[in-house]
C-alpha cells in the first residue's frame, strides 16, 4: 500500500513539472526579445527532460534520484533570479512542487538543503529581485521542515515495527520447529517405542501359541494390559498436544480441572491444594502455566512410575508458585537445581525450561531417586 501511494505522488510530481515547465517556457516566448538564447534553449531542454520523466512514469534510483532534485532546484533560482516580475506564479508555484518532492521523496537531510538554499537565495539575491518571493519560501519552508521532521520519525517508527514484527515471525518459527521437535522426540520415546514392543511380544506370542497354548493365553492377558496402558498413554500424548483450557476469570479452578482430567486418563490418584482465589494473570500466560502443569503431569505418566502425585497452586507476594510431586523412580540424578543449572548441566524436560524461561520463572527440579521427584515454578504477577 505504501509503494503504491509513492507511486501516486511520483505521477502526480512528474505531470506538475511538465505544466510548470511548459507554463515557463510560454510565458518566456512572449518577451523573447530580453531571454538571452542559451538559457531559452536551457529552459526548453529542461521541459523535454520533464516530458520524459513524465512520458516513462519512472524515478531514479540511488545517485541519480539527489540529482534530479538538484534539477528542480536549479530550475527554481533560474525563475527567481531572472523573471521575478513576469514568471513569479510559476516560481511560487514551482517552489511549492520542489519542497512537495523533497518531502514525499526524499529525506529530511534532502528537504533542509533544498529549503536553505531557496530561501537564502530568494533573501540575498542581488537587487532583490527575488524578495517578493521570500515571505512564500519562509513559510512553506517552516511547514516544510515540521512535515519532513514528523516524516522522519514516522519511518524511523515503522522501520522499528517492521524489525519488531520480524523478530516476531522469527521468534514464531523457531517456537513451532522447537514444538515440532518436541513432538517428536515424545511420540518417539512413549507411543512409538510401546508399539514396537506390542509388535515384539506378538511375535512371541505367535511362537508361544505354536508350543504351549495354556502359556500363550497368559501372555495374551499380558499383552491386554500393556495394550490398554499404550492406549492411556496414547491419550496422555494427544491431550498434551491440545490448546490448554484456561478459564478467563480463576485459572485455579482450571489447573484444578487439569489435574482431576489426568487423574481420570491415567488413573494414578491425584491430590491438588489450592484456593478459589482469582490470579489475575494474563490470558496467553495463564495458558503457558497450565501447559507446563499438563506436561509436568505427562512426564509422571511416562516416566515415573508413580503412585501418587501431589499438585499444589498458590498466590503469593512473589508470585504465582505451582508445584508438582511423585512418589516414583525420580532421575537419574539427585538433588535439587534451578533453571540456570539445569541448562548448564543438560538436566530436566526441555520444554518446562523453555516455557518457563520464556515466562520469565523460576524453576526448581528435585530428584530424589526412587523416592520420587518434585517441579516447582514461580511466575511473577
Amino acid at each position: 500500500m505504501q509503494f503504491f501511494r509513492f507511486l501516486t505522488w511520483r505521477r502526480t510530481i512528474n505531470l506538475a513539472r511538465v505544466a510548470l515547465a511548459g507554463w515557463t517556457v510560454g510565458k518566456v516566448s512572449l518577451f523573447a526579445e530580453r531571454t538571452p538564447v542559451l538559457l531559452y534553449l536551457a529552459l526548453v531542454a529542461y521541459l523535454v527532460y520533464a516530458g520524459i520523466v513524465a512520458v516513462r512514469n519512472s524515478w531514479p534510483t540511488g545517485t541519480f534520484g539527489p540529482l534530479v532534485l538538484f534539477a528542480d532546484t536549479v530550475f527554481f533560482l533560474v525563475l527567481a533570479g531572472f523573471w521575478p516580475a513576469e514568471l513569479l506564479w510559476p516560481a511560487t508555484l514551482f517552489y511549492l512542487l520542489l519542497l512537495l518532492e523533497a518531502t514525499t521523496c526524499f529525506g529530511p537531510a534532502e528537504t533542509f538543503l533544498v529549503l536553505a538554499a531557496c530561501t537564502g537565495f530568494c533573501l540575498l539575491a542581488p537587487g532583490g529581485r527575488a524578495l517578493d518571493l521570500a515571505r512564500t519560501a519562509l513559510v512553506a519552508g517552516v511547514i516544510t521542515c515540521i512535515a519532513a521532521a514528523w516524516k522522519g520519525r514516522s519511518e524511523a517508527a515503522m522501520a522499528t515495527l517492521k524489525m519488531q514484527v520480524s523478530e516476531a515471525q522469527k521468534a514464531k518459527v523457531k517456537a513451532v520447529e522447537e514444538e515440532r521437535q518436541r513432538i517428536a522426540s515424545d511420540f518417539h520415546d512413549g507411543p512409538l517405542q510401546s508399539f514396537i514392543s506390542l509388535q515384539m511380544r506378538l511375535d512371541i506370542l505367535r511362537r508361544l501359541l505354536e508350543r504351549d497354548m495354556a502359556a500363550g493365553i497368559e501372555d495374551l492377558r499380558q499383552l491386554q494390559a500393556l495394550a490398554q496402558s499404550q492406549v492411556r498413554d496414547l491419550r496422555a500424548f494427544l491431550n498434551s498436544m491440545r490448546p490448554a483450557e484456561i478459564d478467563s476469570t480463576n485459572l485455579m479452578a482450571a489447573a484444578r480441572r487439569t489435574a482431576e482430567h489426568f487423574q481420570k486418563e491415567s488413573g494414578i490418584p491425584v491430590t491438588f491444594l489450592g484456593g478459589n482465589s482469582q490470579i489475575g494473570l494474563p490470558r496467553e500466560t495463564a495458558g503457558e502455566v497450565l501447559q507446563m502443569l499438563r506436561e509436568a503431569l505427562h512426564n509422571v505418566q511416562k516416566h515415573s512410575g508413580a503412585t501418587r502425585v501431589a499438585v499444589a497452586m498458590d498466590k503469593t507476594e512473589r508470585g504465582l508458585e505451582v508445584s508438582i510431586d511423585d512418589n516414583g523412580r525420580g532421575f537419574a540424578f539427585a538433588g535439587a537445581y534451578s533453571l540456570d543449572e539445569l541448562e548448564l548441566l543438560r538436566l530436566g524436560p526441555a520444554s518446562l525450561k523453555r516455557r518457563a524461561r520464556a515466562l520469565n520463572a523460576e524453576l526448581v527440579l528435585e530428584s530424589r531417586p526412587g523416592r520420587g521427584a518434585g517441579v516447582k515454578f514461580r511466575v511473577p504477577l
